[in-house]
């Protein structure tokens, strides 16, 4: 091969749409207004599939095609382990860089924190509402506890002091109460209640060591809870188990892109933080390659109206494709 190789992956897997009537259109009926095509996934991140494939379709329509190998890597999870990126690393792919274009507005990511997903069960004492001074209510104990994992998520916003990339961040670390479910009657005492929650970590911090970190904070504040002392709760980690990158700028294939994105665009390619977890993680952390994570202009990615912007789609579709003509470089299709 004369150069260098390239990873392209997307993910295909979508999060739930929510109530499907709060949507302006279907959320799986994809719909064009405009310079928008709505619909779930058509963000995050089909555009970016497109947008991989058709680069490769425009070097062919032009007579050429790469001359290196290309991995085509469709994979799925990514919006609750990560497994099928980490699989594509497991089986042995590699290349000399990787690109997935998820929806980041046509700019570069240069730092993703890591995530933890974790699952909290609450137990209560049960008794007819007429009695309930008798009984435990674990709904407000849970309640209780969410109240102490803000504070924990505070606490790690503070630390944010002295971390490149995040310190001139607002808000760069997000606990997410994603789910409650509890009780079983509404004149009973709840029994039981069960908090769903997602949390994220700075790049460099062990996913590991924030883990026993929450629960031993989970652990210290039932010793203190007056009910919570007689029936503690317990902590499942669940899904994400994942550790945050830096980008480190500087490398060729960064040089390369911004390059790229510039006779595309015609604009200097910036970068900054996201506080969401990304599939590149797996290639720079463990492939140990640049990793760049780039794509189109989006709106309501896990929300109602997910849309993409159609232009921004042919824009990075042609950052793509020249960034796959320098990096991999070219050779003349034959012609049979």
């Amino acid at each position: 091969e004369r150069g260098r190789s390239l990873i392209l992956q997307a993910h295909v897997d979508v999060v739930p749409p929510g109530p499907t009537d709060m949507w302006t259109h279907p959320p799986f009926a994809p719909v064009i207004d405009g310079d928008w095509l709505y619909g779930r996934g058509g963000a995050d991140m089909k555009a970016g599939h497109a947008a991989n494939i058709f680069a490769l379709d425009a070097l062919r329509r032009i007579g050429l095609k790469p001359a290196a190998t290309i991995y085509i890597q469709s994979v799925v999870e990514e919006e609750s382990t990560g497994n099928g990126a980490l699989m594509t690393h497991l089986r042995g792919y590699r290349a000399d860089a990787a690109l997935i274009p998820e929806p980041e507005d046509e700019k570069l990511v240069r730092a993703n924190v890591g995530v933890l997903w974790f699952q909290v069960q609450v137990r209560g004492v049960p008794v007819h509402v007429r009695e309930m001074g008798e009984g435990a209510n674990a709904i407000d104990a849970a309640y209780r506890l969410i109240g102490e994992l803000r504070r924990l998520e505070a606490e790690w916003n503070a630390a944010k002091t002295g971390r490149e990339h995040f310190e001139r961040e607002e808000h760069p670390i997000n606990l997410n109460i994603g789910r409650i479910e509890g009780g079983d009657w509404a004149s009973s005492v709840p029994a039981w209640c069960t908090l769903q929650c997602r949390i994220s970590i700075y790049p460099g911090q062990s996913a590991e060591a924030a883990a026993r970190e929450l629960e031993e904070r989970i652990s210290h504040f039932a010793r203190n809870d007056r009910f919570l002392a007689n029936l503690p709760p317990s902590v499942t980690f669940n899904g994400f188990r994942a550790e945050g990158y830096t980008l480190e700028p500087g490398s060729e294939a960064e040089k390369v892109l911004g390059r790229a994105h510039r006779a595309a665009t015609g604009a200097d390619l910036q970068s900054f933080m996201t506080a969401g977890y990304l599939d590149t993680r797996v290639h720079a952390l463990y492939d140990k390659i640049p990793a760049l994570c780039y794509g189109p202009y989006s709106q309501g990615i896990h929300a109602f109206d997910e849309r993409v912007s159609l232009a921004s789609v042919k824009r990075i579709t042609g950052t793509i494709a020249l960034f796959i003509a320098e990096w991999c470089g070219t050779e003349a299709i034959a012609l049979c």
